[in-house]
């Protein structure tokens, strides 16, 4: 099994009547993140990107860059990309550059998003965001799959890009033979049908509610994958987790208690006409049996992840990649004590099947020299 970080990049203020923190400060904690998740013998950092308050992640593929430069090893991950609302010539030219600038460790996991801003600040809206993206993400694909692109909107669907195409060559081609997409999944089978048909994981967002509604989704995503031939094997899923272990479960549940506080804070917020945003969890108790949420002792742990891929069969989680409510020392104790006792059970019970390689068949990657990192 394949673990990685994945912030946000939220920046309400950190209490009470207080400004957010400067926005620089923010970013630089990203980057300490992600240098931290990479020591700590995780397998990949991911940013999302959000176009509204209280995020700071309008800009993931400048973010990326630096992340890229300030680790060596771990992937790189959107988390998620909107592509919805992009134009997929941009995504290409940004993503296949970011791809050579991190020695070929990029991975895009690519979404709708759910904001209503996004409307505001793109013209797409909300009812059509499903259209714009399978539209969006076709022309991804055929951009960095072939060197002459020809290609006309189709009629009917709103789009950031009206233009044709005419034999476009979009430069660079990406470094690896084929950027892995995922498509993020929350609430509906139109996503995971496009990554089946297409050949593509999917990275369930498993977040707001129990383990049914996702677990259906992903039952969808392998029967449509089985409907096309494919090898069912092959069929790659990824699941999103907060977390929080320490050494007894009744240390973990009290120092884990205002986070879950926070979160029925910000369920109660909510827009409700979106889905998946209403939860029916009766309190804390029934919130840590019922969520995704990994709080407990190692071996509890160890035990719900494994209940989560009885159901999903997935090879990788997400974990949260910035201490958010926890203080900082008690949440990177968490991460040490889950890469000491959880870690190794979970690859060697699940097993641990291998990712892309960091450099591809074409050539030897670029990597910043030791004078550019000092």
């Amino acid at each position: 099994m394949k673990f990685i970080g994945l912030d946000l990049i939220a920046n309400p203020p950190r209490h009470p009547g207080e400004e957010p923190p400067l926005a620089a400060e923010r970013f630089g904690e990203v980057v300490d993140n992600a240098v931290l998740f990479e020591q700590l013998g995780f397998d990949g950092f991911a940013v999302g990107e959000r176009h509204h308050a209280p995020f700071l992640s309008s800009s993931p593929t400048v973010l990326l860059g630096y992340l890229a430069a300030a680790t060596s090893r771990i992937r790189l991950f959107t988390g998620v990309t909107l592509l919805s609302v992009l134009d997929p010539v941009r995504v290409a030219e940004d993503y296949a550059t970011l791809d050579h600038l991190s020695g070929g460790r990029l991975e895009l996991i690519i979404g709708k998003g759910n904001g209503p801003e996004q409307a505001e600040l793109f013209g797409i809206g909300r009812t059509q965001a499903w259209e714009t993206l399978r539209e969006n993400y076709l022309l991804l694909r055929r951009l960095w799959s072939s060197r002459s692109v020809t290609w006309e909107p189709t009629a009917g669907v709103p789009s950031i890009r009206t233009s044709r195409l005419v034999e476009a060559d979009v430069q660079p081609r990406p470094l690896q033979e084929r950027i892995r997409i995922w498509h993020g999944s929350a609430t509906s089978e139109a996503s995971v049908e496009l990554a089946a048909r297409h050949g593509d994981p999917i990275f369930s967002a498993n977040a707001m509610n129990p383990i049914e509604q996702y677990a259906a989704l992903v039952r969808h995503y392998r029967a449509v994958w089985a409907e096309t031939g494919r090898d069912p094997s092959q069929a790659t899923v990824g699941a999103g987790h907060a977390l929080f272990v320490a050494r007894t479960s009744q240390e973990a549940k009290a120092a884990y208690r205002p986070v879950y506080e926070e979160f029925v804070a910000a369920v109660a917020k909510a827009d409700h006409s979106l889905p998946g945003t209403r939860t029916d969890y009766a309190d804390y108790d029934d919130y840590l049996a019922r969520s995704s949420a990994l709080v407990g002792s190692p071996q509890e742990v160890i035990d719900k992840v494994g209940r989560y891929h009885d159901a999903f069969g997935n090879s990788v989680i997400s974990v949260g990649g910035h201490p958010g409510h926890l203080g900082r020392t008690q949440w990177v104790d968490s991460l040490e004590l889950f890469q000491a006792e959880v870690a190794p059970t979970l690859r060697e019970r699940i097993g641990d099947p291998a990712w892309p390689a960091a450099t591809t068949p074409k050539g030897r990657a670029w990597q910043p020299s030791a004078a550019s990192r000092s």
